[in-house]
């Protein structure tokens, strides 16, 4: 019996065509796995710069503490917050830059900073539009898996991020003009994100610079220990914190919270994004 002929056989081009074309088809149809968010890790929006913090879960007490500055009644009382899952939190501002390139437009009064200031002067409504369009766009790229949506943070979220395992009037190294930008430093106008020390973290602007719109509505605190709070269910402002560029310090500090109407613009008011798993 002779022996087999292992030999190459040349394949016509026509052919290596025609399953080049299936192939195509086949991807359009079933697009490769996205990998997604990995708990622990950090997470990069690649084409817009947009890095994203991983913060994991823990218990943190909320609201003014005995020692800080004078605070507003809204602070209180002091209630024990337990996040029970990680989130992924914005390394700065949302910039005018990144903005722009997913809104098509840049709201913001200070536009002579440059792309890398903090977009402002959009309003809850915005921001949380800029959310869903991002979401909706990474998802149809294939950038981003289904389950996962970009939003604003809870404040129980952003408060516990700010404070990075602190318990005083600031983050980081305690000291505002470390941290942020106020009215004794900012000299009347935002600044490019980034340029201050970062909380242990790694956020930079927790303090000043831009007020941050939050998820909830602006209500009391309950009081005792809770878990996974989201705010109230209705209500007339949300939620915005951080203090901004001209406002006093006492406004800057960790447990501060201010409220706006959902529709409220103003020129040192933006965003931070937040990533999260949804169900």
């Amino acid at each position: 019996m002779p022996e087999p002929d292992h030999r190459l056989v040349p394949v016509p081009s026509a052919q290596l065509a025609v399953a080049g074309n299936r192939l195509a088809l086949l991807n359009k149809i079933l697009p490769p796995a996205v990998l997604g968010p990995v708990p622990g890790r950090p997470w990069e929006i690649a084409h817009l710069g947009l890095k994203l913090v991983w913060i994991e879960p823990g218990t943190f007490l909320m609201g003014s503490q005995v020692g800080e500055l004078p605070y507003r009644p809204a602070t209180q009382p002091v209630t024990q917050v337990t996040l029970s899952e990680g989130f992924w939190l914005g390394q700065t501002e949302v910039t005018q830059g990144q903005y722009e390139a997913v809104m098509g437009n840049n709201p913001s009064f200070f536009t002579r900073l440059g792309k890398d200031a903090p977009v402002e002067k959009v309003s809850w409504d915005d921001a949380m539009e800029f959310c869903q369009k991002l979401t909706q766009r990474e998802q149809t790229f294939g950038r981003l898996p289904s389950g996962y949506a970009y939003t604003l943070p809870t404040e129980a979220q952003w408060e516990y991020a700010c404070r990075a395992g602190t318990t005083g009037d600031f983050a980081g190294t305690g000291k505002l003009d470390d941290m942020g930008w106020h009215q004794e430093n900012g000299d009347d106008t935002t600044q490019p994100v980034g340029m201050k020390r970062p909380n242990a973290w790694g956020l930079y602007d927790m303090h000043g610079n831009v007020w941050e719109w939050c998820l909830d509505w602006l209500g009391r605190y309950p009081g005792g220990s809770v878990s996974d709070p989201t705010g109230p269910t209705l209500g007339s402002d949300r939620v915005a914190r951080g203090g901004g560029a001209w406002v006093v310090a006492s406004y800057c500090r960790s447990a501060f919270r201010f409220g706006y109407s959902p529709d409220y613009r103003f020129d040192i008011l933006g965003f931070r994004l937040a990533l999260s798993s949804v169900r």
